[in-house]
């Protein structure tokens, strides 16, 4: 599933391309939604928002996806055979005069006034790449520990109501990097390495985004069998979360033993 890195870079470039002109192509495919709302409308901005876009416009009304597990936006010049959006695949098309975005595969799609976007997304927690987000002690207790202390800190990285935009990749990789074994209680990890955990996933995605994905390395996530790079025992993997909304954690079982913990 694409993680809050890829949706800030998707974003950015659909703000390039569709920011301040007017949306002359407006194609959704999707049941009960109207092109006719955002069809003459200029597009004000692109943001991103944990794993969800974003598309606001100046008639007052915003444009919502959700890429899921194997959505994408694709920009192409209008007028050109990428843009023509015909594959059986295609969910939305948005097209001004010189780029056309093909959303292929998208998992979820609205068009709601733009005042009322927080009754999509108001249930998130903050989101980790938010510039000015810091991460501390307070973040910590008020969002990632919440009420649930007891949850496994891997399914608590994963659940995008305590923080944003960390999925399996950076769950994984920034549990790795902070030795702290995933099923591990919240509630038994010193505040101040749950800080250091948050922390270092949002370092991690940071960089993806000012340098491109071809700048993340994978530590352990999707590594299985290969070795650590510290210690050269295989790297394993695990389910965290129950179906159907469980996903593969990947880690050391020497570096993040129970019994090694975060010494």
């Amino acid at each position: 599933m694409p993680e809050g890195d890829v949706l800030r870079l998707t974003a950015a470039r659909l703000h390039q391309a569709f920011a301040g002109s007017t949306l002359t192509r407006v194609d959704l495919r999707w049941p009960g939604v109207d092109d006719a709302t955002l069809l003459g409308a200029v597009v004000t901005e692109v943001v991103a928002y944990g794993k969800h876009l974003l598309v606001r416009t100046d008639h007052g009304w915003t444009l919502r996806t959700h890429l899921r597990m194997e959505g994408s936006w694709r920009v192409a010049r209008t007028g050109s055979a990428q843009a023509r959006g015909r594959s059986p695949y295609v969910r939305a098309v948005l097209g001004n005069d010189t780029w056309t975005a093909i959303g292929h595969r998208l998992g979820m799609l609205d068009v709601v006034r733009t005042r009322d976007e927080h009754v999509l997304i108001g249930h998130l927690g903050p989101d980790l790449l938010d510039d000015d987000l810091v991460v501390d002690v307070d973040l910590v207790r008020e969002h990632l520990l919440g009420d649930r202390p007891q949850t496994p800190v891997a399914e608590a990285l994963l659940d995008q109501t305590r923080v944003a935009g960390i999925g399996t990749l950076y769950a994984s990789d920034s549990l790795f990097v902070t030795r702290v074994h995933p099923w591990t209680p919240l509630a038994a990890i010193p505040e101040d390495r749950l800080v250091l955990v948050l922390a270092t996933a949002q370092d991690l995605m940071r960089r993806a985004v000012a340098e491109g994905l071809g700048a993340r390395k994978k530590l352990v996530h999707a590594r299985t069998g290969r070795p650590c790079v510290r210690c050269g025992t295989a790297i394993t993997v695990r389910q965290a979360r129950r179906p159907p909304y469980e996903r593969p954690i990947f880690f050391c079982p020497q570096c993040q033993s129970e019994q090694a913990r975060w010494a």
